[in-house]
């Protein structure tokens, strides 16, 4: 992965590829970080020159993470939840035929215990390099594997198919009679094999209709990206909208902030002084603020962790990519070494991308709008490396994950239930004397202040008015919010 996060995004945007397992990451470290074009890596490993593995996800399906478990630098997993579906991806990375037998079963064991704590009744899709070959033909294993595999099967191959009839699934690339060269996962000089494989619940089986190997990208040397189009059965439910949000930044600018001045004035029937009625005045605010400044459009912002990727990058990996298709239908000598100067060619072009940008971003130091980036492309780098957006998991007593609204509020109640049960809330001590005593109405000098030491630039309420609005609208705003407050104190006295 090293020097290639963003190469593999471009792959999987072109692709179409929305989740996609990774092994021999060779990263070390236990989180998350973004790749670019909106793909996140969550990747374990603990040992920068082998192992590791990963799952890449798309960004509509960040959101939809629960769970993330490392067990391992050859095996982790991830439960996702789309439309009220549950789906395990697990990323592994069996260890090579020459390893000694003790790491084998180690790695075994660790993937029996993963598909032993996911409940039956979730889907679940196994990505692996599992260094076997489980061999073509399937006599004696009609139940786990179709007939067109690559070759003999091995020793490795077989531990495959065992734990296939384990786990009751099914190795997914050979239910698809292709090509041999769509069925060849590992390609390293004269060798052709077939290592990676896809697994997923026979009873799920249904639900792919097409795995094959793509041909013709260069991100990894020797292996070959497997791809399997996966439809799951859900329940229909709506989606939920683009979020368009007002630009009420704009209202630094003075020009800006006059002119919706002018526009509200307008809206209010040339009143300079705002209505009493909350609901009628905030109504008015955004609307004039959705003509005056504008809405957003709803789309993904640039991703700044990959601003070097200028065309320049992109038309040498394209010429990377080029060579490495030609090298494969023509092994000659001279294919082979216009490919490996080709790759040279893009780390260079990669690194003077990246120097180039950091450049320009210490020259911007200086100014403000330089330390705004840096402060953003800091939260963004936070942001990514956490693994879960939010914490959206509760489970029952077994430790299923609940997802309809009913279970969730019972589960929730049993809680309740249990810590009033364990701890007894003290009693209120009676015969306190309350103190009446009458409230100052609130003055208009008290909100000027309040709002002088208010910070712009912050999320706007339930109310979508960010406190830009109250500062622009200036005199006005303090005599309408002094005597909305003062209207609210009264009803609660």
């Amino acid at each position: 992965m090293t020097g290639k996060g963003r190469e593999l995004a471009d792959v999987m945007e072109r692709r179409k590829v929305d989740i996609l397992c990774v092994q021999e990451t060779r990263w070390k470290g236990s989180k998350a970080r973004s790749i670019g074009a909106g793909f996140k890596l969550y990747y374990y490993g603990v040992d920068s020159k082998r192992n590791g593995v990963g799952v890449v996800l798309k960004e509509e399906f960040v959101r939809n993470v629960l769970e993330v478990k490392r067990v391992s630098d050859r095996v982790m997993s991830l439960k996702l939840e789309i439309e009220g579906v549950m789906l395990n991806v697990v990323s592994g990375y069996a260890p090579q035929v020459g390893c000694e037998l003790e790491e084998k079963e180690r790695f075994w064991s660790e993937l029996d215990e993963v598909m032993e704590s996911i409940p039956t009744g979730e889907r679940v899709v196994i990505g692996a390099d599992f260094n076997g070959h489980v061999g073509e033909g399937n006599t004696g294993d009609e139940e786990v594997m179709g007939k067109f595999g690559v070759k003999e099967r091995n020793l490795e191959g077989q531990m495959v198919v065992d734990f296939a009839k384990r786990m009751d699934m099914g190795v997914v690339n050979t239910y698809f009679q292709k090509r041999e060269e769509h069925r060849v996962t590992y390609k390293s000089g004269g060798r052709r094999t077939q290592v990676d494989y896809i697994l997923c619940r026979r009873g799920n089986l249904k639900e792919i209709s097409d795995c094959k190997v793509v041909v013709g990208e260069s991100v990894a040397r020797q292996h070959r990206m497997v791809v399997c189009r996966m439809t799951l059965m859900v329940c229909k439910t709506k989606r939920s909208k683009i979020e368009k949000k007002t630009k009420w930044w704009k209202l630094k600018k003075e020009e800006c902030c006059e002119e919706f001045r002018q526009k509200l004035r307008q809206a209010l029937g040339g009143q300079v002084v705002l209505p009493d009625d909350w609901e009628t005045t905030a109504e008015v605010i955004r609307e004039t603020g959705r003509k005056v400044l504008g809405v957003s459009s709803g789309r993904r912002k640039e991703d700044k962790e990959t601003w070097w990727w200028n065309e320049e990058v992109q038309d040498s990996i394209q010429r990377k990519r080029l060579a490495k298709k030609k090298w494969d239908m023509d092994r000659t000598e001279e294919n082979r070494q216009e490919y490996k100067e080709l790759q040279r060619r893009v780390k260079r072009e990669v690194s003077k991308a990246k120097q180039k940008a950091y450049e320009e971003l210490y020259t911007r130091l200086d100014t403000r709008e330089g330390e705004k980036d840096l402060y953003r492309l800091a939260r963004q780098r936070d942001r990514d490396g956490k693994d879960m957006q939010q914490v959206r998991v509760i489970k029952d007593r077994d430790g299923r994950v609940l997802t309809s609204e009913e279970s969730v509020q019972r589960r929730w109640k049993e809680y309740f239930e249990l810590m009033n049960e364990e701890n007894e809330r003290e009693k209120r001590v009676e015969g306190v004397n309350s103190v009446e005593q009458k409230v100052d109405k609130i003055r208009k000098d008290e909100v000027r202040k309040a709002l002088k030491r208010m910070k712009s630039g912050k999320a706007v309420g339930p109310d979508d008015i960010p406190v830009e609005v109250w500062k622009c609208l200036g005199e006005a705003a303090v005599e309408f919010l002094a005597n909305l407050f003062n209207r609210v104190l009264e009803k609660l006295q």
